[in-house]
């Protein structure tokens, strides 16, 4: 008898624990498409008004699908000098910004993943207070003017040329995912550090460098502050996304047309360009992601599992 109850309070708690996870995974998938819709909709909305009449975006007719589809928009916005220059000054901020930055990263990284680094611990604490103090931005207008730098390229590149964050990711990867009797191997072996870094350490480490690659790169190329302070009388060098700002915040002049000081002609144009441009804009990055998705699956697992 006493085994047939127990049987049954077993089957009992597995029917209650089955009942469980249901109602459980239930409100998982209502939560997770509730935040899938949230996320996707902004974009969807972008894309279609950028395809819209503009007169059905400015009245806000526009919800889903496009209306009254019309491609003006895209060929006035790749007809653009602005937005052309702005374009090729993204794509050269962005490339060169995470080529230094990338180089940067690797060398500090490597530097302080060593164990018979002098200091290693010192260094290493040096660099994460930075994450959590800084000395704000009029200091650092300060140091790039004092630098020179204001009004000259340099000084969208230079002052964020390393993420610290990025730096102790890449970090703890060397240390953690890379054995290091392979390292002591190729030093048996007569391989020197560069050697070891370049023909070892890289080599091994794709995923987590796809992952800062594209950390720096979204940073990049979606950065307009440090132009609008350092670049706001050099207009030919500024980047898209600062040129966009403008166009955003142009197109905001609902309050100047009730005085007539704007048409309604002018509106419906500024609207068309505004969505255009944002979706002009993300282009590079959609169309990047794909190749580099599995890495970066990969990558940003680095230290959920050990062992």
């Amino acid at each position: 008898m006493s085994n047939k109850s127990s049987k049954k309070r077993r089957t009992g708690s597995l029917m209650h624990a089955s009942l469980g996870d249901k109602v459980f995974d239930t409100v998982n998938v209502i939560l997770l498409s509730l935040l899938t819709l949230i996320t996707i909709y902004p974009l969807i909305f972008v894309l279609s008004a950028s395809l819209s009449d503009p007169l059905e975006v400015v009245t806000g007719r526009v919800y889903l699908l496009p209306r009254g589809l019309n491609i003006d928009a895209y060929k006035s916005v790749l007809g653009n000098a602005t937005i052309g220059r702005g374009y090729r000054n993204s794509i050269f901020y962005t490339c060169l910004g995470v080529s230094l930055s990338m180089t940067l990263t690797i060398f500090a990284a490597f530097g302080l993943s060593r164990p018979n680094l002098i200091g290693r611990k010192f260094f290493t604490i040096i660099i994460t207070l930075t994450m959590f103090f800084s000395g704000g931005l009029v200091p650092l207008y300060l140091v790039v003017r004092s630098l020179g730098l204001i009004g000259k390229f340099w000084s969208i590149i230079l002052p964020s040329a390393m993420s610290a964050y990025n730096m102790l990711i890449m970090r703890s990867y060397f240390m953690t995912s890379i054995p290091y009797s392979l390292q002591e191997a190729s030093i048996i072996d007569g391989c020197t550090p560069w050697k070891m870094l370049i023909k070892i350490m890289l080599p091994l480490s794709k995923p987590v460098l796809a992952v800062i690659a594209l950390f720096y790169g979204v940073a990049r190329w979606n950065s307009y502050f440090s132009a609008m302070l350092y670049l706001s009388s050099q207009k030919e060098l500024w980047p898209l996304q600062l040129i966009i700002r403008e166009i955003v915040i142009q197109s905001t002049t609902t309050e100047m047309m009730e005085v007539g000081l704007v048409s309604l002609e002018q509106i419906m144009a500024k609207e068309a360009l505004k969505y255009t441009s944002i979706i002009v804009a993300s282009l590079p990055l959609l169309i990047a992601y794909p190749f580099i998705q599995k890495y970066f699956v990969k990558g940003v697992m680095i230290g959920a599992i050990k062992g």
